[in-house]
């Protein structure tokens, strides 16, 4: 026989009837198959797994580290150091480019164990019938044509397609994104049905919660939908996060202009007659200077402070540049169910036939209250409400429990809802300490109620209903009032307010009471001859977040667009996206299916997703498409998730944000970012901190760039003059290495600037070295050469000593950058404003530089290491009034970039 097993993307198993196929399978529905086919097929098919991840060998991805223009400037830098004999000098510098390399190394190791994660979902034991026997295998050994038992708690091993069940429902929040378990009923469905409305087939790594099925294997390890995810996570582009580019154009920029500008130097000496040693010496000299060595280690030092004070705010980053890029986010495309939303569901509403009553708290915790009008229901006098609470927690085979720190649920989510309800109330034990269960009618696909039949204390048989509204007011002729009296059913007032509950995204089920049952044979077929009476409906919701709200309007004040993206149905996104004012445009926002924007071309694709706010039924695929579109529009995504389904688009934003708690090992491994508490509100508190991380890195760029650039220009200046260097080649190192960890690194523990999140997202395209920038680059730099040169000039006059003239200039350059330091603490405040001690880092920092200042000038041994002098007070003179001079425009030259900034701010 010639056996279909082509993967399920071609065999489409949802869309036959079960006998056709087994027929295709060449398998036996009843016995499954014999061991000798099996392990054939095995052979054949190979083992039920993920591929493992491929990939650059380890050695290839850690040269790929130094793949920089900067670190080729530093590794020349160290190179010439190391010929110049200053081998301590030369330590330093490799040093830094190490230290940068395996920071970088780990953090692409770390971002391929994604896929191992995937790999890892497969790995479990699953109960298989072969020759007609039930055994456990591992699920590594299943093949196509094996029939599957399942059972409440397994993780389904395969795709299956649904042979026999019994109250079945799955979790498949996971990989679909539906927040309520899904019931599973055979039934030949189009080829065309989404992954998500497949009712028959049950997909790999979902969990089953209730009742026990069978179901035969039509796809294993990549040709499941898990493979399919697999396959793109995999092939999803890990994209570099807009600091790196911005750093790596901001490097090309500046190395070009540190070579030509050496080269120049070396060029023009020469044209003077200068020896081509000195000018090599010279050109070292400008190069050295002129390299900011500080630069990675300050982004890495500022970068691992951003993290630290993450976890604070409940975020764990697993990628460096990730807490740089959540400052930069434009737009933030969050999952529903489990962000926004707590992935508990609860009732929000019970109607009765005399009025509604609204059902506050949220989850499984039974801190709430059922009120009507402002004012807590009295149960006591409304008999319709009291039964319908009843029926809601007895007909009921869920369990709620509590660890002491939270309430867990056992069973289904909808059930454990209505538990929770009547615990908000007196009803949950009256008249329940006197209604033993005696027989149940469970829930079935095909019969979509549950019934259950009770003893109370005076020996009358009690019928309980809860199901669909249409299933159990099928089985009632009456309705219950507020007094106990009955009267005929209202089928209009019934259908009015469902829809009415239906049409706030609320998922509603009825409640029915018999409390003089006497039925004896309780069967499906005695309700409709007992005398059931519709007590009322119970509406209900996976809630937001009690914070959530309250983050989405800070993102939207910051500037900061928020989409949701779900596999849930639309209704019950539209009505989240409404609650949480998701779309400030509307009350009732837009929402497009995943069916929908499949049927779009590019155009009309971008079109629709800059306009909507709330997309439903998005699968995997499609997530990741809207997450790629986004990016070709120019904006920085943040991609939110906590399912496999999210991983892809998780690993292809510009930052994946995965939820602690209740996310995956998929999620978390694929993801930038993870949170410590679920929280879409923790998003917003990681937005604000990434602002103030970028601000830090910008603010030290703005100090070191133009100091390292006068550095440079002093020697170039003296070459063109024809005059001695001012600063040697080991005194600019000096200056370096100690202001950038002394001073420059300071800046990194500077707190938020106030209003972070009153001003719009930078824009992506925004390089590092903007205009104000440049301008202040050249200030500063050319103040410091005329400021050196002019008192390294003043001391030569003066009769000094070409070493102490030297000093001198060398203790301009220190006091500048001490004064600039505090300038740059802030660009849009005055630097008297700050408060001495808000950075106690910077005060402590400017201690220990003049300390090592006046070592490097008094010391013999550093006179001797470094070629210094001491100075006398007329030098100190000099030196003083050049600093003041200097600091004196500086602050003029800030002072009004303040001013303009406060007329024209920007991101």
């Amino acid at each position: 026989m010639d056996l279909d097993l082509a993967p399920r993307t071609s065999s489409r198993p949802h869309a036959r009837a079960v006998v056709d196929e087994v027929e295709r399978l060449g398998t036996d529905g009843r016995d499954g198959l014999g061991e000798a086919e099996a392990a054939t097929r095995l052979a054949d098919h190979g083992p039920n797994v993920l591929p493992e991840a491929t990939g650059d060998p380890a050695w290839r991805r850690a040269l790929g580290q130094l793949a920089d223009p900067l670190i080729y400037v530093l590794l020349a830098a160290a190179a010439t150091t190391l010929v110049l004999g200053e081998y301590v000098d030369a330590s330093v510098i490799a040093a830094v480019v190490l230290v940068n390399a395996t920071v970088g190394f780990i953090q692409e190791t770390r971002a391929l164990a994604a896929l191992e994660g995937l790999r890892s979902l497969a790995l479990a034991e699953a109960r298989v019938v072969r020759d007609g026997r039930l055994r456990t295998v591992g699920s590594a050994d299943l093949v196509p044509g094996d029939l599957v038992a399942l059972q409440p708690g397994d993780k389904v091993p395969a795709d299956l397609r649904l042979v026999g069940a019994d109250d079945v429902r799955v979790d498949e929040s996971a990989l679909t994104g539906e927040s309520d378990p899904v019931a599973k009923r055979d039934a030949v469905l189009p080829a065309e049905t989404r992954v998500a409305d497949r009712c028959t087939m049950f997909h790999a790594g979902t969990l089953v919660r209730t009742g026990s099925a069978q179901g035969l294997v039509v796809a294993t390890g990549e040709d499941t939908e898990l493979g399919a995810i697999h396959r793109m996570v995999s092939g999803a582009e890990l994209l570099a996060t807009p600091l790196t580019r911005k750093l790596a154009r901001f490097s090309s920029l500046l190395t070009v202009v540190i070579v030509a500008l050496a080269a120049v130097t070396f060029a023009v000496g020469l044209l003077r007659g200068q020896d081509a040693a000195s000018m090599f010496t010279a050109a070292v000299a400008l190069a050295v200077g002129a390299i900011p060595e500080a630069l990675p280690a300050a982004v890495t030092v500022v970068l691992a402070i951003g993290v630290t004070r993450l976890v604070h705010r409940h975020a764990v980053v697993r990628r460096l540049p990730a807490v740089e890029t959540l400052g930069g986010t434009t737009v933030i495309c969050t999952d529903k169910t489990g962000t926004l939303t707590t992935n508990q569901m609860t009732v929000r509403a019970v109607w009765t036939p005399d009025g509604s009553y609204d059902v506050s708290g949220a989850g499984y915790d039974p801190d709430g209250q059922v009120t009507r009008d402002g004012a807590v229901a009295d149960t006591a006098r409304d008999a319709a409400l009291r039964w319908s609470l009843t029926a809601g927690s007895w007909c009921n085979d869920a369990g709620l429990d509590h660890d002491g720190s939270q309430w867990l649920l056992t069973g289904d989510p909808t059930e454990g809802a209505m538990k929770v309800a009547a615990l908000k109330t007196d009803v949950a034990g009256v008249p329940g300490r006197g209604l033993a269960r005696t027989a149940t009618i469970p829930f079935d696909a095909r019969r979509p109620f549950m019934a259950t039949l009770h003893q109370a204390d005076d020996r009358t048989g009690v019928v309980l209903v809860k199901g669909a509204v249409e299933q159990v007011a099928a089985l009632c002729d009456l309705q219950m009032r507020a007094d106990g009296t009955t009267e005929p059913l209202d089928h209009a007032a019934l259908s009015q307010a469902v829809d009415d509950l239906a049409a706030r995204g609320l998922r509603v089920l009825a409640t029915a009471v018999d409390v003089d049952g006497s039925a004896v044979d309780f069967t499906p077929a005695d309700l409709h001859r007992t005398d059931l009476v519709l007590t009322g409906l119970q509406a209900m919701l996976d809630p937001p977040r009690p914070a959530a709200a309250a983050a989405i309007a800070a993102c939207l004040a910051a500037g900061i667009e928020v989409r949701m993206i779900t596999g849930d149905h639309a209704a019950t996104a539209a009505a989240v996206a409404a609650e949480l004012h998701l779309d400030p445009r509307t009350d009732r926002p837009v929402v497009l299916t995943g069916a929908e924007l499949a049927s779009l071309d590019d155009e009309a694709y971008g079109a629709a997703i800059t306009s909507t706010r709330v997309f439903a039924r998005v699968a995997p695929e499609e997530k990741l498409r809207l997450v790629t579109a986004l990016q070709a529009q120019g904006h920085v995504v943040a991609m939110t998730g906590d399912g496999v389904n999210d991983a892809p688009a998780l690993r292809r934003a510009d930052i994946g944000i995965a939820m602690g708690l209740g996310g995956t090992e998929v999620a978390k491994d694929a993801a930038d970012m993870v949170l410590l508490d679920d929280d879409f509100a923790t998003i917003e508190a990681a937005v604000e901190e990434g602002r103030g991380v970028f601000d830090n890195l910008v603010k030290f760029i703005l100090w070191t760039l133009p100091t390292n650039m006068g550095e440079g220009l002093v020697i170039l200046v003296a070459v063109l003059l024809g005059t001695a260097l001012p600063i040697l080649p080991t005194q600019i190192l000096w200056i370096n290495m100690t202001t950038a960890v002394l001073l420059g690194l300071t800046l990194a523990f500077e707190p938020r600037e106030p209003g972070v999140m009153l001003r719009p997202p930078r824009a992506p395209d925004r390089p590092l070295l903007t205009g104000p920038l440049v301008w202040r680059t050249v200030l500063v730099a050319g103040l410091l050469v005329a400021a050196s040169s002019w008192v390294f000039d003043a001391a030569l006059a003066a009769g000094s000593g070409l070493a102490e003239a030297r000093t001198a200039a060398v203790s301009v350059f220190v006091l500048v950058e001490i004064a600039y330091l505090v300038s740059c603490r802030s660009q849009t405040r005055a630097t008297w404003r700050l408060g001495l001690l808000s950075n106690p880092w910077v005060v402590g920092g400017i201690v220990v530089q003049l300390l090592a200042q006046a070592a490097f000038t008094y010391l013999p041994v550093m006179n001797t290491v470094f070629g210094t002098a001491p100075l006398d007070l007329a030098s100190w003179a000099r030196v003083l009034t050049a600093a003041a001079v200097v600091t004196a425009v500086i602050a003029a030259d800030k002072a009004r970039a303040v001013r303009r900034r406060a007329r024209t701010p920007t991101g």
